[in-house]
């Protein structure tokens, strides 16, 4: 049964940095996993969000690479806006300091393709995007992110997200604050392969980036 005292701190040595797991058997639309890894906290607790974003800080702010805009998905948009607060904070030596960076959201088609409106385009097109995502397993909504912005005219740098299982992506550089070793045993998978329900076991929840629903 999944309730909060199935939650797993994963703590590190930072204030307000951790990650909240939950073990069982999970389905996405696109995989299979063994963990629910629960950032809701992250993605609306602001002394959470940053502590995350001033972590993955780290990865861009003695960078010669400019960043102009953050997209942001599966809602980490307070994750993004103290992440641009970081990136243009006067201590630290990255080329965007005294400047600003746009912070944004796509919008999803019925058919999961992110677009942006009119008003919004000019903040992708000849812009230096970085990618913002809650986890990049299986590469599915970050490489939807990368098309979107080269079909509006950006140029993406890189991707930042709490959790990743890999360290690159369509062709660009993953920089996550956690990773699988933090989750001994952790794996996702297609449905086909899931080892889970070779062995029968049943699923415990569905899950998408806005939390998950039992069964």
């Amino acid at each position: 049964m999944l309730d909060n005292k199935s939650v797993i701190k994963i703590k590190t040595n930072s204030n307000n940095l951790l990650l909240r797991v939950m073990e069982g058997h999970f389905v996405s639309n696109h995989s299979h996993s063994n963990y629910y890894i629960d950032v809701a906290a992250q993605k609306s607790r602001l002394s959470e969000a940053k502590a995350v974003a001033k972590e993955l800080c780290r990865n861009y702010s003695y960078s010669t690479q400019i960043i102009d805009t953050i997209l942001c998905l599966d809602g980490t948009e307070v994750i993004g806006t103290c992440l641009a607060d970081e990136l243009t904070a006067n201590n630290f030596m990255n080329i965007n300091a005294h400047q600003t960076i746009y912070v944004v959201t796509p919008e999803m088609t019925g058919a999961s393709q992110l677009i942006f409106r009119d008003n919004y385009a000019p903040m992708i097109k000849g812009k230096h995007v970085l990618v913002l995502a809650v986890s990049v397993a299986t590469g599915y909504t970050a490489n939807s992110a990368i098309e979107a912005i080269k079909y509006y005219g950006g140029e993406v740098v890189g991707i930042a997200s709490i959790f990743a299982t890999k360290k690159e992506c369509g062709g660009y550089p993953v920089n996550s604050v956690f990773d699988p070793n933090d989750i001994p045993g952790y794996f996702t998978v297609p449905a086909h392969e899931c080892p889970l329900c070779k062995q029968k076991q049943k699923i415990d929840a569905l899950i998408n980036n806005f939390g998950f629903s039992k069964l």
